[in-house]
């Protein structure tokens, strides 16, 4: 085979960083380097640890491990509160040393990135290089205490997967010629999109390994998942790179002209907060989590301003709230005419990959309120930085889509 043969064409690119939190406060404060570190939410024992180092996870300690375990296990470890705006702040520098190798195409979270390749860099050969060269650009231009595993693939799925196959600072390439045997090694929870309910289905239908999964028709993996979430997970695994609903929805929005008595900063804020609610509300009946969210403020006579931030994958109404709040700080002065809010960064359920930062009773909360308020009417129950928006923002009818009768 010749290097231009399909067969053994790359098309994407993804980073993963190692121990993201803990090899951040490594670089922080050189005194953690070569310790074994722990990030925690809060400094009490009953809590688990969100992120540990590799010099930690030698002795045993994961991420989800109890604090109380961990220092059992490894006495000398060192316990960290995390503080979200340090990571943020590196998780910035790292796109932009990334993308001084190569565009980046999407940030899919905190600690991962995602990236097309197109012409010559499809040839296996020239990714490997791509990938020395991004390691060394976040060694050199952000820290030395920072690693990533890179996986390159036919698909962005695949990827992902292959970047997870060799961790600390690891390089694994898939072809097309290497599928599907490459995957047989792997157990079903190494596939994105496949937690302990999904594994448990699919034990149950008697799909115990990735050799059977595999193995199976479109028809059969469709049974599998109960939707056609099952002949996408088909086609991604067969090294296809088909369109994905995500890019085909870019984003959940909604928008209000302001009448005459609310558009004032208070008044404006009220309906954009509706607004946000409603698209929150849509982004969960469509079945998508959203990874940013932007505002965007139309003035009387000047340009209009927008501001955007991104997020851990969410469905989560407060979230969104607290974002907008956050970013209505930096509102510039002038007379409000018109506002908006876009969900942006979709992402399917079926691929969404909980974080340890999630809250999953407030995502049992949000299902609970949406579940009452479809029985019972729009906004029977609501969230109380939402109480003086009741009755704002009504429904419109727009040329692009037709709104669910749910919708508030």
């Amino acid at each position: 085979m010749n290097d231009g043969d399909p067969s053994r064409l790359v098309g994407w690119l993804y980073l993963d960083m190692n121990s993201f939190f803990a090899s951040v406060e490594q670089e922080m404060n050189p005194s953690l380097r070569g310790k074994p570190v722990a990030v925690v939410p809060m400094m009490v024992d009953s809590t688990c640890c969100i992120a540990v180092s590799y010099e930690g996870k030698a002795f045993g300690v994961k991420t989800g491990t109890k604090v109380g375990e961990a220092r059992r296990l490894c006495p000398q470890m060192k316990f960290i509160e995390g503080d979200h705006s340090h990571y943020v702040r590196y998780h910035n520098r790292i796109v932009e040393a990334v993308e001084s190798c190569l565009p980046v195409e999407s940030v899919r979270s905190i600690d991962e990135m995602a990236c097309r390749l197109t012409g010559s860099q499809r040839d296996v050969k020239a990714a490997e290089a791509l990938a020395v060269k991004i390691k060394a650009a976040i060694r050199s231009k952000v820290g030395s205490s920072l690693r990533c595993s890179i996986g390159v693939a036919p698909n962005r799925y695949l990827a992902k997967i292959a970047g997870d196959m060799k961790k600390p600072d690891g390089f694994t390439v898939i072809r097309p010629c290497d599928l599907p045997q490459i995957l047989h090694q792997l157990r079903l929870r190494d596939l994105p999109g496949i937690g302990a309910r999904m594994e448990a289905r699919l034990n149950q239908k008697g799909i115990l390994d990735l050799e059977t999964l595999c193995s199976l028709t479109p028809e059969a993996m469709s049974r599998a998942w109960g939707s056609v979430c099952g002949e996408e997970m088909w086609r991604l695994l067969r090294g296809e790179d088909p369109p994905e609903r995500a890019a085909e929805q870019k984003s959940v929005s909604h928008s209000h002209v302001l009448p005459p008595d609310l558009r004032h900063e208070p008044g404006a804020l009220r309906v954009l907060n509706k607004l946000a609610a409603k698209a929150a509300f849509r982004l969960r009946q469509e079945g998508f989590y959203a990874s940013g969210i932007q505002i965007f403020v139309r003035f009387m006579g000047q340009d209009s301003w927008k501001a955007r931030c991104g997020l851990m994958e969410t469905q989560d109404t407060l979230a969104f709230l607290q974002a907008v709040g956050a970013l209505w700080k930096g509102l510039p002065a002038g007379a409000i005419y018109a506002v908006g809010v876009a969900l942006t960064g979709l992402v399917p359920e079926a691929f969404h990959e909980p974080s340890l930062f999630e809250d999953r009773r407030r995502n049992s909360l949000v299902k609970t309120l949406d579940q009452l308020n479809g029985k019972y009417g729009k906004d029977v129950v609501h969230y109380g930085a939402l109480h003086e928006s009741a009755g704002l923002a009504p429904l419109r009818i727009a040329f692009t889509r037709i709104p669910d009768e749910g919708e508030a």
